[in-house]
């Protein structure tokens, strides 16, 4: 028996010409959508397939092969970064390289943007119906301007490191290690034109095991009288008997002072002041200092915001304010995450305090930020923490000699922290003695080459300690000042 002809869903081509016709065309319509959407996907997933297939095969061509080429160098590198990490740090420093790539990563941009506009085009946008139109424009225009805009904040990201680098690190000169260590000395002061000369706070060398990365801090207080420079030095030929013209002016942190009236004596020096300084600390320590980092601490406050604040152990209140101004607050004790504005107090307070009681908190907070800014923190907050180095610190440390530092850093992240300060009772600061304090110097350093075993767990048991606003001895106050793991001591 026959179907009757009003069966739905089996119209006869030749009885019903006009909904056979509106069928085809919306199967073709619905094609010509697919078709089109499938050709900004393949231009997401491989740029220029979609030329290849339905365009400019040349254009498809290049940029497949190129893509392919990209894909390859950046398997490459990533093995490479896998298994030999000062590739990376090298990277992230040349600032040859790093233009390279912020220029490639622009070129990538446009290149890519390109490729979506003419997939657009290859799709016949026009033979679409208003609403498939729209569908095409607008999801083009999202995977154009998410993949452009994605690759310009990346070369932004790679300018921002790249002027980071070249601002913050223009000394010319490379020193070598001195009998297999890097020395550094890290001067802290107030920011201010011309003032930090006159404004020292704080002096410590880092110094560093060339190899391994392992760290001694030796601290130097600014009220030292009565010390000789390096031989050799200009300041050793004004000064060839030591420091001694008298109180307050030959401190330690009055070299600068003294540099600065007597400038003709530098004729051809770039820093005279930091010079001079460094010829004091190489006079007193015995060592011989490669580069020099100055700390400017009010900046501090915004690089320890930058990194989401660091925890410290606060064993007593600290003072904010004091010392000719009033005092408005108090740090709380406890072991806190404080932000920057905190840190810096935590640091620098000499309210119901001293000199070496803080030299002490000082190290705290160095070692603090050395174990807990991770490589992790630093990604994530890349351009904030580049922002505030570049404001807190200036130094003579060449660029090529950055990836050799990162690299360093990175391997004493893993390790203790020891430290000397060359306060009382061990050092009488009006009358050293040059000899003993070289003594110590060398037997810290050979003493953290062969830690021993179990360090760690031997002080945290043993040393019972006080790092924090008290004037007191080294049990109460100034622990942090001489140990041989600084981390079980803050």
């Amino acid at each position: 028996m026959g179907l009757p002809d009003s069966s739905p869903g089996l119209l006869d081509p030749a009885r019903h010409p006009v909904a056979s016709r509106a069928t085809a065309v919306d199967r073709a319509a619905r094609v010509r959508y697919r078709r089109a959407l499938m050709l900004m996907v393949m231009t997401l997933v491989v740029p220029g397939s979609a030329q290849l297939v339905a365009g400019d095969r040349r254009v498809g061509r290049l940029a497949t092969r190129l893509w392919a080429a990209l894909l390859v160098a950046g398997i490459v590198g990533m093995a490479l970064a896998a298994y030999h990490h000062q590739y990376v740090f090298w990277f992230v420093s040349d600032t040859t390289a790093l233009g390279v790539v912020r220029l490639g990563l622009m070129a990538l941009a446009i290149g890519w943007a390109f490729l979506f506009l003419d997939a657009w085009r290859i799709g016949q946008p026009l033979s679409l119906s208003l609403g498939h139109r729209r569908a095409v424009v607008g999801l083009n225009g999202i995977l154009c301007f998410s993949v452009a805009g994605t690759l310009l904040f990346g070369a932004h990201l790679v300018g921002v490191q790249r002027d980071f680098i070249l601002t913050m690190f223009s000394g010319d000169t490379v020193h070598g290690a001195n009998d297999g260590r890097y020395n550094v000395l890290l001067v802290g002061g107030d920011s201010g034109a011309g003032r930090w000369g006159l404004r020292t706070d704080s002096m410590t060398v880092a110094s560093i095991d060339a190899t391994t990365g392992r760290t001694v801090l030796i601290g130097l207080p600014r009220n030292m009288t009565n010390f000789p420079f390096a031989k050799g030095s200009v300041m050793h030929k004004a000064w060839p008997h030591g420091f001694d013209c008298g109180y307050p002016n030959c401190e330690l942190n009055g070299v600068n002072t003294w540099v600065g009236d007597h400038q003709h004596l530098f004729k051809g020096v770039q820093n005279p002041g930091m010079d001079a300084t460094m010829s004091a600390i190489e006079g007193i320590t015995g060592l011989k200092i490669n580069y020099w980092a100055f700390v400017n601490l009010a900046g501090f406050r915004g690089l320890v915001d930058a990194v989401g604040g660091v925890t410290l152990d606060v064993r007593q209140p600290i003072p904010v304010g004091g010392l000719g101004a009033d005092v408005t607050g108090y740090i709380k004790p406890g072991v806190r995450r404080l932000n920057g504005f905190d840190t810096l107090w935590f640091a620098r307070s000499r309210d119901s305090s001293d000199d070496y009681s803080r030299m002490a908190r000082q190290k705290c907070v160095m070692n603090a930020m050395l174990h807990q800014i991770s490589p992790q923190t630093v990604l994530t907050n890349f351009e904030k923490i580049a922002k505030a180095s570049s404001q807190m610190v200036s130094t003579d440390i060449p660029a090529s000699e950055v990836d050799t530092f990162m690299g360093l850093a990175l391997k004493a992240r893993s390790q203790p922290v020891a430290t000397l300060s060359l306060v009382p009772p061990l050092v009488d600061t009006a009358d050293p003695d040059i000899g003993m304090i070289k003594h110590r110097v060398k037997a810290v350093i050979a003493a953290s080459e062969h830690p021993p075993a179990a360090s760690a767990h031997h002080h945290r048991k043993k040393v019972a300690t006080v790092t924090g606003g008290s004037i007191g001895s080294l049990r109460t106050g100034y622990a942090a000042n001489q140990a041989s793991n600084l981390g079980a001591v803050c």
